[in-house]
């Protein structure tokens, strides 16, 4: 329940989420153009894609197998057979007057995807997936407003690039849980290799169906669904979902509408991110307006349970089995799964390799996030081009973990690896980082030892915090004094 010295009356808020995704396939869904981004405007286009008299689509298989993995990993049921249905709406972009989509047979439906609830202490929520159908897309228009004319331009090289459309269940209660879903379904597509997940570029897209149900002597009053467009970043769902919360309330406070006069009610607003706050586009299309029927030129897609087990048997393991695996088979902490799984693939391989070289995950998961990613965004680097390897970073780790090398040191050999990429060996040795035998070790802390009195009577005295200036004259007369065997030994000799 939503309450706040605002709002006078508590209230639930209904969230469901429709994404786009662009498939990552190289070419359209029913026709060889080429889906590459960034081309000049209207290159990428042909007959099939145009529209023209007589093209006829034919279907692009590697569209339906990325569609079949995708709803395998959101759990969702993968029919025997799918169809391809018209939906008709006429807009400039839309050169055929109508896009081919599915209707009534999804290819997939029925499924679910877990994700972490930032507002409840990291617990497990689980928004439902109603369905996932393949559509082509429309083109792009292009509004001129700078020249003064208010000029349209239509770019028609996205028009049919295949796109997966995911429909969610309106079962996410705040604008946190809508972010927090996003980010995990990005994760999970860019992880299936199925689609880049560029919002910047148009790959994914989100819309969010918004109404808050509003207690009014203990019976719901709801107010209209609004479906909100045009956000280009999660930040930007976040944000466009918390306006149109405290937007409906007012406006219901205003207008005192009632379950009856709302219910069947749909617009749609956009979301301007410069002066953050949403704006009436137009009225909500029911499916009966868009005029549904079988696309009379494509055949349905018969999908052999065989082909949909061999996908499952491909899938691997998935980003939530990943993280879980990493805190029990390295014991590192929730927060630091979840970071390096969060990086991809390549990240993953990377820990893996570096713990499994340490043979400590926490100091391994340690370093990566602090050092080796702090480098990585200094340099602006991905971790394939990193100039340490992996199995070198877990032979550097390993040495500290056994007490031959001491972080300070460690971090001066993993600079000079930086700069000079080779082994540990040999930066060490070009370093001129030497090991101290347990004789010369003994020998320069029992000189300590003789040379302050004082210091030794204090730690006598329990003031163990004062063996930390002897540790730090040691390191002064020979840096290659381990301060951790410093330590032990001073209070070895303290102590006989």
């Amino acid at each position: 329940m939503n309450a706040s010295p605002k709002f006078a009356r508590e209230f639930q808020t209904i969230i469901g989420l429709e994404v786009h995704v662009q498939l990552k396939t190289q070419t359209k869904l029913f026709c060889r153009c080429e889906t590459r981004f960034g081309a000049e405007p209207n290159t990428q286009v042909c007959p099939v894609c145009l529209g023209l008299p007589g093209a006829l689509p034919v279907m692009n298989q590697r569209a339906i197998e990325l569609a079949i993995r995708t709803g395998l990993a959101l759990n969702c049921s993968i029919p025997p057979m799918t169809k391809w249905d018209r939906k008709q709406y006429f807009y400039p972009d839309l050169p055929k007057g109508y896009q081919i989509s599915q209707f009534d047979l999804p290819i997939c439906a029925d499924g679910f995807l877990e994700f972490t609830d930032p507002a409840d202490d990291g617990a497990t929520c689980r928004s439902g997936i109603i369905r996932a159908h393949l559509e082509e897309d429309a083109g792009k228009s292009m509004h001129d407003e700078a020249s003064g004319r208010a000029d349209s331009r239509i770019d028609l090289n996205r028009c049919g690039t295949p796109l997966l459309e995911i429909v969610t269940q309106p079962d996410m209660r705040s604008a946190d849980q809508a972010k927090a879903f996003l980010t995990e379904l990005k994760l999970l597509l860019t992880h299936l290799d199925v689609s880049d997940c560029e919002m910047q570029e148009g790959s994914l897209r989100v819309d969010a169906n918004v109404n808050l149900w509003i207690d009014v002597d203990s019976q719901w009053v709801v107010t209209p669904i609004v479906e909100i467009k045009n956000m280009n970043s999660f930040r930007a769902v976040e944000r466009a979902i918390g306006y149109e919360v405290t937007r409906q309330y007012l406006a219901w406070e205003e207008t005192g509408a009632t379950i009856e006069n709302v219910k069947n009610s749909k617009t749609t607003r956009g979301w301007d991110d410069g002066r953050e706050k949403t704006f009436e586009q137009r009225e909500k299309e029911l499916s009966a307006d868009y005029r549904y029927f079988p696309d009379p030129d494509l055949l349905p897609v018969r999908i052999p349970l065989e082909q949909v087990e061999a996908a499952r048997e491909a899938l691997g393991e998935l980003p939530a089995e990943v993280r879980a695996r990493l805190q029990t088979q390295y014991g590192i902490k929730t927060y630091d799964a979840d970071v390096i799984v969060n990086q991809g693939t390549a990240m993953i391989a990377y820990f893996e390799t570096a713990a499994e070289k340490s043979r400590d995950g926490k100091r391994s998961s340690s370093w990566l996030l602090q050092d080796v990613m702090r480098t990585m965004k200094e340099r602006d680097l991905e971790i394939r081009d990193f100039p340490i390897s992996a199995d070198s970073l877990g032979d550097l780790l390993h040495r500290v973990a056994a007490g031959t090398l001491d972080n300070a040191r460690a971090r001066d050999v993993f600079a000079s690896m930086l700069e000079h990429p080779g082994t540990v060996e040999e930066s060490i040795a070009a370093l001129g980082i030497k090991s101290v035998d347990s004789n010369e070790l003994e020998t320069l802390c029992q000189e300590l030892l003789d040379a302050n009195p004082q210091i030794v009577a204090d730690i006598r005295g329990g003031k163990q915090q004062a063996i930390g200036s002897l540790v730090g004259q040691a390191k002064k007369r020979n840096p290659n004094a381990n301060p951790q065997l410093v330590r032990e030994t001073l209070l070895r000799l303290v102590n006989a």
